[in-house]
């Protein structure tokens, strides 16, 4: 695929979508003091409790085991037989993340729509596609990913039935293609080899990232995307545990 190709997919299915559509999303920008929210080093023996209460047995292993993971891979070189590092740290992330089961949301949080928190994923030992996503995005960022290069890609999918799904990608630089994290595949593939993707719209916390047919790409700041704002809240209350 050349550069460009993935988002212009999304630019088609943007234009499709509508003008009601785009002014509906947006992103919140995550203000943490002291504690990162999201982080695997944030979680307190408080939360630790507080989940144990709620999900049951296994809950301290499985974020213990999360903490673990973390201390080893910001431990040991990212180089590995000769793969770029990049490459590497992003499929030990991938692969962590994907050995949780899927489960939908209604079964796991009885609603129908649920983003949840990183340490929520791994203490109700179940996720769906959005939680697989925000899982490997803020593991990336705490491993020193600098946000600039991820975006979480809302999309249509082929391999979910054409339904809404969402994956993580990886850009090296602005004007790469991205590597694409997805709980449907095992491994990491180039956007040019995920046809069956079809990106809607884009975003990080810093902005959401609108590609519109025909014009320019449309940058937005902070704004009320509800399911957003509802994990960033959680996030936040987690340092509070």
């Amino acid at each position: 695929m050349r550069p460009g190709l993935f988002e212009r997919r999304a630019r088609r299915a943007l234009a499709r979508a509508g003008a009601a559509f785009a002014a509906a999303i947006g992103i919140a920008t995550i203000v943490a003091a002291g504690l990162e929210p999201g982080f695997s080093r944030s979680v307190t023996p408080g939360l630790v409790r507080r989940f144990q209460a709620l999900f049951g047995s296994g809950v301290p292993e499985r974020l213990a085991g999360w903490q673990q993971f973390m201390r080893r891979a910001q431990l040991r070189p990212v180089a590995d037989r000769g793969a770029p590092a990049n490459a590497v740290q992003l499929a030990r992330v991938n692969r962590f993340f994907n050995d949780v089961a899927y489960m939908t949301d209604r079964d796991l949080w009885h609603v129908d729509d649920y983003w949840a928190t990183p340490a929520e994923m791994l203490a109700v030992n179940g996720a769906d596609c959005e939680d697989y996503a925000i899982a490997k995005y803020f593991t990336l960022k705490e491993l020193g990913v600098p946000v600039s290069k991820l975006r979480l890609v809302y999309a249509r999918s082929w391999l979910a039935a054409d339904e809404a799904h969402m994956v993580l990608a990886f850009y090296d630089s602005p004007d790469a293609e991205p590597l694409i994290l997805d709980n449907l595949q095992g491994g990491i593939e180039r956007a040019a080899s995920r046809p069956d993707l079809t990106p809607v719209y884009m975003f990080n916390e810093e902005d959401v990232v609108l590609l519109q047919e025909n014009a320019p790409a449309l940058r937005l700041g902070p704004s009320s995307n509800r399911k957003w704002l509802a994990l960033v809240e959680r996030l936040q209350r987690e340092l509070t545990y």
